[in-house]
């Protein structure tokens, strides 16, 4: 029994291992640059020992899209659900959001970039499900809010949903030209003010 406990848990590990140093070749040298034997390398394992673990380069693909469900969606949907006034739930939201995308180095961004090039139906099809997560998620806090007559009644949450879906294209460019000087408090504050002055109802001082 300890024989196969440790097995699965150094299968697990390796695991990890080669779906976080495809993440750092993504972020670092794009999707382009993305094989087996630069995962290989950058992991310190021969080029078998990747197919013992996945079958190709798209399931380790979509391991990693399925980490974004697990590590991002999954805690957004928490905030969203949560029973705390919406005004500090969207500020809890976008700033989760902006933190795990600084951590990944926009990775999400990429998948879409890439998943659209290259014609990819089944990552396309996973990625449209975690933008309409995200969505959903942001939409139910603004509903919420104009419900506690915070935010005005008037303003399209479709339309201000995709205003927010924005904000990681404006993040990746600016971690791409900033990479070392990103100020990540003062971005998510400077998006809060902006999405709280749009909603702020007709006639609010």
């Amino acid at each position: 029994m300890m024989v196969k406990k440790t097995t699965r848990t150094s299968t697990d590990i390796r695991r990890k291992q080669i779906v976080e140093a495809s993440k750092e070749i993504i972020s670092n040298e794009g999707l382009l640059n993305l094989s087996v034997k630069n995962i290989a390398k950058r992991v310190g394992i021969s080029d078998s020992t990747i197919f013992r673990h996945f079958k190709n380069k798209q399931e380790i693909l979509m391991e990693i899209v399925s980490n974004v469900e697990d590590e991002l969606i999954i805690s957004l949907k928490k905030i969203a659900m949560q029973r705390t006034p919406a005004v500090d739930r969207l500020h809890e939201y976008l700033c989760f959001h902006v933190k795990y995308l600084i951590k990944n180095k926009g990775i999400t961004l990429l998948f879409f970039t890439e998943a659209s090039y290259q014609n990819d139906e089944p990552m396309k099809k996973k990625l449209d499900e975690i933008y309409n997560q995200i969505k959903h998620g942001f939409c139910k806090i603004i509903l919420d809010g104009i419900a506690e007559e915070n935010w005005d009644s008037g303003i399209s949450t479709e339309n201000l949903a995709k205003l927010y879906m924005g904000i990681p294209l404006v993040l990746n460019i600016e971690l791409t030209l900033n990479p070392n000087k990103f100020p990540e408090k003062d971005f998510c504050s400077k998006m809060l003010s902006l999405l709280q002055a749009i909603m702020k109802p007709a006639g609010a001082s």
